[in-house]
């Protein structure tokens, strides 16, 4: 499938400091054509109509009635936390758009973690 058949998303930005993981952005390139947001402002009527989705990465990008009466083919809002509280759900169901998360992403690794904690605090780990 040609890139520009693919369904656009819309990303803050790839790599840096709060842009998409790159080994992330490669995976979702795969199923998407990848649209940053610096691209998004400069052609508006250009891209506006390519969204068709929103990948959240780290609360950003963030999602006000702006952005989202500027694109009239969005569907979907995915965010890549466990948590939607950055996000007005009421607002954006208003558009008819919906929105997922990934509830259960880092239920091992907090208790891989909370596991070592204790671990390490019973056995005086740091202290050693």
């Amino acid at each position: 499938m040609a890139e520009e058949e693919l369904p656009g998303v819309l990303i803050l930005d790839i790599g840096g400091t709060h842009g998409v993981l790159e080994n992330l952005a490669a995976l979702l390139k795969k199923h998407f054509h990848l649209i940053t947001m610096k691209e998004f402002l400069g052609n508006k009527e250009g891209m506006s109509k390519k969204i068709q989705s929103i990948f959240v990465f780290e609360c950003r990008p963030t999602i006000d009635r702006e952005l989202l009466e500027s694109l009239p083919n969005l569907k979907v809002i995915g965010n890549s936390g466990v948590g939607v509280d950055h996000l007005d759900l009421k607002m954006i169901s208003s558009f008819g758009v919906k929105v997922t998360n990934t509830p259960h992403a880092v239920a091992d690794p907090t208790a891989d973690i909370g596991m070592a904690l204790m671990l390490a605090s019973a056995r005086r780990l740091v202290e050693g």
